[in-house]
C-alpha cells in the first residue's frame, strides 16, 4: 500500500473519531445531563439513557475513543514528520529558537495531559437532591 493511501486512511480515521468524540460529548453535554441537571429538567431523581447505556457508560466509550483518536495522531504526525520538521524549520529558523520552542511545547503537552494526576477534586455537599428530599 503506497504511503498516500495510508495518509488517506488514517485521515479519514481521524474524521471519523474526532466526529464521534464530539457527538458522544455533547450526547452526554445536552441528552444524557449529569444528576443537578436532572433535577432542574425533570423534577425528581431520574435515570437517562441513550441505546442502553447510561451517562457513565458513554462517558467510558468517550475515553476509549479519546485514546484511540491520539494513537492515530500520534501516527498521523508520525508520517508526516519530515513535513513538520520542514515547515518548522523555515518558520523559526534560528536553531536555539527551534529547540526552546520544541521543549516549551513539550512541557506543555505533557503538563496539559496528565495534570490530572497531580490534582485532587474539591469536595461539597451536594444540594440539589437534599433540597428537594426536604420538599417532599
Amino acid at each position: 500500500m503506497k504511503k498516500s493511501q495510508i495518509n488517506l486512511i488514517i485521515d479519514v480515521l481521524l474524521l471519523v473519531f474526532m466526529s464521534a468524540i464530539t457527538g458522544i460529548g455533547l450526547l452526554m453535554r445536552n441528552v444524557l445531563v449529569p444528576g443537578y441537571k436532572r433535577w432542574d429538567i425533570y423534577g425528581r431523581n431520574v435515570e437517562l439513557y441513550f441505546w442502553g447505556l447510561d451517562r457513565h457508560q458513554w462517558g467510558s466509550i468517550h475515553f476509549v475513543i479519546a485514546l484511540v483518536l491520539i494513537a492515530l495522531l500520534v501516527l498521523h504526525v508520525v508520517l508526516h514528520w519530515s513535513v513538520i520538521l520542514g515547515i518548522y524549520r523555515r518558520l523559526i529558523p534560528n536553531v536555539k529558537a527551534q529547540w526552546i520552542t520544541a521543549i516549551i511545547l513539550l512541557a506543555i503537552t505533557i503538563i496539559l495531559s496528565f495534570f490530572s494526576y497531580t490534582v485532587q477534586p474539591e469536595v461539597a455537599e451536594g444540594g440539589h437532591r437534599s433540597q428537594a428530599v426536604e420538599h417532599r
